[in-house]
């Protein structure tokens, strides 16, 4: 895995993890999920920050995200604490930190392992074997990524984009990572219509 990165570069991705103060639980119900992912997108947009791959767990998320200037990434998370735990807070009568204050952020190599991060990102529900395959989970960007499911919170990054000339062409080259024999306790991945979400 990359080294922690001290000093973002602005235009490099990078692997951001947030985690729940002592790996507690910061999702209760699907709401909360639907609302983090609204704050996701807004904060992204007044951060100037483009987000590629993500998934929310029940303790922690993963983000791959590139920003467009230096100190971008960790004001979106800053902000994205910030506003999830008062809704959280509000919403469930709770009083007391929510998030660890730090993040973990890792710089991404532009090139093949971008997208085996986008890859591991997407597969961590498989991983932890909440679901069996990763089209089952509702709250990641697989289904934007590999089945062409409308996610306006995302933006392909260029390496992605190569992957083919078109939308059907490139989720198909994304697809085929996922039977790489590499993966960690994959199984054969579902072309056909997922299952209905589970919640996270």
């Amino acid at each position: 895995m990359p080294s922690p990165v001290r000093f973002e570069i602005p235009g490099h991705p990078l692997h951001v993890i947030q985690r729940g103060r002592l790996r507690s639980p910061c999702f209760f119900d699907e709401k909360d999920c639907i609302e983090y992912l609204v704050w996701l997108r807004e904060c992204a947009v007044r951060h100037a920050c483009s987000v590629h791959a993500y998934v929310l767990m029940g303790s922690h998320v993963h983000l791959l995200l590139t920003p467009s200037r230096a100190g971008a990434a960790a004001g979106l998370m800053r902000s994205l604490r910030e506003c999830h735990a008062a809704y959280i807070d509000a919403t469930y009568h709770r009083d007391g930190a929510l998030w660890d204050d730090c993040h973990q952020a890792s710089a991404v190599h532009i090139g093949r392992y971008l997208l085996y991060c986008m890859r591991y990102i997407e597969l961590n529900p498989v991983r932890a074997r909440v679901v069996a395959r990763p089209g089952q989970y509702r709250w990641s960007s697989f289904r934007a990524n590999a089945l062409g499911r409308s996610d306006p919170l995302l933006t392909p990054h260029a390496r992605y984009c190569a992957l083919g000339r078109d939308a059907v062409s490139r989720q198909a080259a994304y697809q085929a990572l996922f039977f790489d024999p590499t993966s960690l306790a994959m199984p054969p991945l579902a072309l056909t219509r997922p299952q209905p979400p589970l919640k996270a």
